[in-house]
């Protein structure tokens, strides 16, 4: 029997899961239906009297939360067209694409809790769903990621060659470690920083269940960077490596961009500098999780980030979503 490859191996049929070769994978899918969870579940109504409130909140804040419903509102989408549309079809290992299957799910998962959010806050939606292109520092990090994985949306591309194994590596750095394990982190702290105070908790809530998907998103991505290389090691060249840091780099750069931009003055404990500092420790943590050496040597600070994977127990029992009861999986949330 030939051994499954993720790549390039004519002899995988599609269709037979078993046995299965990457455990990971399969680890990781059940990892995400142990978080499941429906934006509905989430209680809005303390959240809605606070918006409507004039002294509910500070135009800061609220610039902050609009800001982060706006580039998470279409950066979910830009995720789910690349998993649906280009990796998938790239992907034929039939474990793998379980995966896919479930994080596409959860996509439209958090796609929906923004329409929710939306909706029951009463915001404009063109303002909401415009701002990948209204706001600079938002369509920039928007750019960044549509130009860093274009090669694997080209419908004659192949990974039959490598050099296109390396574009297909490069495009997944993009899409896994940079939109997801990047981009998202600034606005995570934002947005949680909330729940810490007791403050719009249903949309902060939101948030911290997308944290959830997201971190297993991240382990997924990462695993499958490392296997795809440990398969292909010929395409782990100095100068590709160069290259992914390089864009890494450039990717902190943006998201610290975006930090100074959506928060210009200091608050909830919160400035931009701290953010700054986070974001660099964050994607140190990711250059190592695919065996790349750290750049930034930046401590973290917001230890408390850890605690954001773990939904909170404390409520009465009545009052408590079925979800908190399931079992979490063993993540990895930075």
């Amino acid at each position: 029997m030939s051994k499954k490859t993720i790549l390039n191996n004519n002899s995988t049929d599609p269709n037979k899961i078993l046995p299965m070769t990457y455990k990971w994978a399969r680890a990781h899918y059940k990892n995400g239906v142990n978080n499941n969870w429906t934006p509905e579940e989430v209680n809005m109504q303390k959240d809605l009297e606070t918006w409507k409130n004039p002294a509910g909140l500070s135009d800061d804040e609220r610039r902050l939360i609009m800001w982060n419903m706006g580039f998470f509102s279409t950066a979910e989408s830009l995720t789910a067209n690349n998993i649906v549309l280009a990796i998938y079809r790239h992907i034929t290992n039939p474990e793998c694409r379980q995966y896919l299957l479930r994080q596409a799910y959860e996509e439209a998962v958090h796609t929906d809790a923004f329409i929710y959010c939306c909706d029951t806050l009463g915001f404009d939606p063109d303002e909401v769903y415009n701002m990948y292109m209204t706001i600079p520092s938002i369509k920039a990090k928007d750019d960044f990621v549509v130009d860093m994985t274009k090669s694997i949306f080209d419908i004659n591309f192949k990974t039959d060659s490598t050099e296109n194994i390396q574009k297909f590596v490069h495009d997944l750095v993009g899409y896994y470690i940079i939109m997801e394990g990047i981009f998202f982190y600034a606005g995570f702290v934002m947005m949680l920083s909330f729940l810490r105070q007791n403050r719009m908790v249903g949309v902060a809530e939101q948030f911290q269940y997308i944290l959830r998907d997201e971190s297993v998103h991240l382990a997924f991505g990462a695993d499958l960077i490392n296997e795809i290389v440990d398969e292909n090691p010929e395409i782990w060249t100095a100068e590709f490596k160069s290259i992914i840091t390089e864009n890494i780099k450039k990717s902190v750069d943006l998201e610290v961009a975006y930090a100074k931009d959506c928060l210009p003055r200091g608050i909830m404990g919160l400035n931009a500098d701290a953010i700054a500092e986070y974001v660099k420790y964050i994607a140190d943590r990711r250059l190592e999780r695919i065996h790349l050496p750290k750049v930034y040597g930046a401590d973290n600070p917001f230890p408390w980030m850890s605690e954001m994977t773990d939904l909170r127990k404390e409520k009465n029992f009545f009052e408590t979503r079925v979800t908190e009861y399931k079992k979490g999986g063993t993540l990895e949330w930075d």
